[in-house]
């Protein structure tokens, strides 16, 4: 049986040491800039551990991503679990616990990628999978060195390592169990100093999370900010202040090839592309909803250019569906496999680059057709309630078959998924969400077939000389 949604708001309240504008927070789960949103990472729980949906979610008492795909029938039963989550958030939740379990299932395909000369650390990444799993925990990751001092050791004992440094873009991180602290990107050969990987809870003495501003501490009700309120998953510093980390939570150690190649030379990255791509197009879906929904109500759904915008966006949702279909759909073994099977990866490599150019396309397609209204709703649903203004507010705000009401909490929905802070940074998150365009981009000249098309084009070439001139 997995968790419930209660269980995993109690293993929050460890004493964990979270800061936001410069004070420590006592209690995600009372504090108001996370408790709602720890309230919707508990519901993902609840849906798994008890609900109709318990059986697309749950495989042999664990959630299915920490599953290892054998064949392509389990990736396409995988993505359904992705799909149940997603919906749950209108895919505003990116790291919801399924996240990182994919990525600890790709480390479990293939374990011995851990062992070096260095370091064994192929038990230590199954015991990980493991505690993760049996545990139902939620593990999220920071990956991301700073421009100032990153994560690195300072001092060896027999028991552990003693690590010091920050990592940056920790999303999700004050709603986790446990964080992974790692390095995604290439390494210098020699610095093996920062060149590791380890997990550890986040109450674990000297981690600290600081956080950015919560935009859920800034919405006034759910009824004026029903996305930021809910589903504002925050994205914090991690602070490692000489923090002891036990050797068996160590999965790569003064190695920097290892440290990198635990992404690359298992399923882990294409798991955590998996994920997200699923998650992505459950977004687009939303969003489109939201273009018709806004047609509707300003009376143009019919206008030929409003139905050709909105013919548009179904495109893109089309577009970015059929990248998770065919992900899974041009599988691949994994170590012959003996590690089960994958997504394939020039077509997950490809999602990378469509997801960060058509969401933004999207995003300016439907403030276009949503217009001027936008700039214009009352400032809070209080309006609506007052017995002088109520009156004003119903009568100028309504349009033909659209009471007042209606017509402002939908524009303010619309205005939290596109044009308020929480919307800005979804932007930019949807746009780096794989890395910056030069690293993606480089990484599919080498994934990508460039051999297959270079030889196809020169066997045009090859076809014909100047003896066919006449």
């Amino acid at each position: 049986m997995t968790r419930s949604g209660q269980e995993y708001l109690e293993g929050l309240r460890d004493g964990r040491e979270v800061w936001l504008d410069g004070e420590r927070v006592k209690d995600v789960t009372t504090h108001p800039a996370f408790r709602a949103t720890a309230a919707s990472f508990a519901r993902l729980f609840d849906l798994a551990h008890d609900s109709p949906h318990a059986p697309a979610l749950v495989q042999g008492g664990v959630h299915r991503a920490y599953a290892v795909p054998r064949a392509y029938e389990d990736l396409v039963a995988r993505r359904g679990a992705y799909k149940v989550w997603a919906e749950a958030s209108y895919g505003f939740l990116g790291r919801t616990p399924d996240y990182m379990a994919s990525g600890a299932a790709g480390f479990a395909a293939v374990p011995e990628v851990f062992d070096t000369e260095c370091f064994g650390g192929a038990e230590n990444a199954l015991a990980y999978h493991q505690r993760l799993a049996e545990g139902g925990l939620h593990c999220a990751f920071t990956l991301t060195n700073p421009a100032g001092e990153s994560v690195r050791v300072v001092e060896d004992r027999a028991d552990g390592i003693v690590v010091r440094g920050a990592k940056t873009i920790g999303t999700g991180a004050v709603f986790a169990d446990e964080i992974l602290v790692g390095t995604i990107e290439p390494l210098a050969a020699g610095d093996f100093d920062r060149a590791l990987t380890f997990s550890l809870r986040v109450d674990t003495p000297g981690l600290k999370l600081i956080s950015r501003v919560s935009y859920e501490g800034k919405s006034r009700s759910v009824f004026d900010q029903p996305l930021s309120s809910r589903y504002d998953e925050n994205d914090a510093l991690l602070v490692c202040d000489d923090v002891f980390v036990p050797w068996e939570r160590v999965l790569t150690y003064r190695d920097p090839a290892a440290t990198s190649a635990i992404w690359w030379d298992t399923p882990a990255y294409l798991n955590l592309v998996h994920q997200s791509a699923t998650r992505f197009w459950t977004k687009l879906e939303f969003l489109t909803g939201l273009a018709v929904l806004i047609a509707r109500s300003n009376g143009t759904d019919t206008l030929p250019a409003v139905t050709q915008a909105i013919g548009r966006l179904l495109g893109m949702v089309a577009q970015a569906k059929a990248f998770v279909l065919a992900a899974e759909a041009s599988w691949e073994p994994v170590d012959g496999g003996r590690g089960g099977v994958r997504p394939g990866r020039d077509i997950s490599f490809a999602q990378r680059i469509m997801a960060g150019e058509l969401y933004p396309r999207a995003v300016q397609d439907i403030k276009l057709l949503a217009g001027g209204a936008l700039v214009q709703t009352p400032a809070s649903g209080r309006d609506l309630l007052h017995p002088e203004l109520g009156g004003l507010v119903q009568q100028y705000f309504r349009t033909p078959g659209h009471p007042a009401e209606d017509r402002i909490k939908l524009l303010k929905l619309v205005w939290d998924a596109l044009g308020s802070e929480f919307a800005g940074r979804h932007e930019q998150y949807e746009r780096f969400y794989h890395g910056a365009p030069h690293v993606y981009l480089t990484m599919q000249t080498w994934a990508g077939a460039a051999d297959h098309c270079e030889g196809l084009a020169q066997a045009c070439l090859d076809g014909y000389d100047l003896g066919t001139v006449r």
